[in-house]
């Protein structure tokens, strides 16, 4: 794991879904992005696994970078702080379904549901880092902010 920073965007395989994600939006026609379309070309692209049993650090890392990149398009208007194709996304539509997919790996990373090795990977690589407590934080802000906007669009 490559990383600088305990946020999933500060790490390579968090800017791999940035990279995925740019590369998609520049074969859209438009200027909106629907979360289900994206969940799907990820799944398509092997960037989540099969099912929620199939447990891997990648797919935990691709969970948490499209929550972030979500929350922050919430807070900003923006989807990612770069320029590029990420200017051209004006609106992104989160349907229920796909909130509580994200929202289903990041409770399942939260529990420590354990892997077929007996510990969660990114469970356990974070648990040894000196960032620990801030890694813990931010999966809990994740979480809180996804599922505040699944209670939102139940209104």
């Amino acid at each position: 794991m490559g990383a600088w920073g305990f946020k999933p965007l500060e790490s390579d395989e968090g800017l791999d879904v940035v990279d995925f994600l740019q590369d998609y939006i520049y074969t859209l026609e438009s200027n909106h992005i629907e979360l289900s379309e994206v969940i799907d070309a990820m799944k398509r692209e092997g960037l989540f696994g099969e099912s929620f049993d199939e447990i891997d650090f990648f797919f935990d890392i691709s969970a948490m970078a499209l929550a972030e990149l979500y929350v922050m398009y919430l807070e900003t208007g923006k989807l990612y702080d770069a320029e590029d194709e990420f200017e051209k996304i004006h609106s992104i539509n989160a349907d229920e379904e796909s909130l509580k997919f994200i929202l289903r790996y990041l409770a399942d990373i939260r529990a420590e549901v354990p892997d077929a090795d007996g510990i969660r990977e990114i469970v356990e690589l974070w648990r040894e880092s000196e960032c620990w407590v801030e890694w813990k934080s931010n999966l809990e802000f994740l979480f809180n902010r996804v599922e505040k906007e699944i209670i939102h669009s139940l209104k």
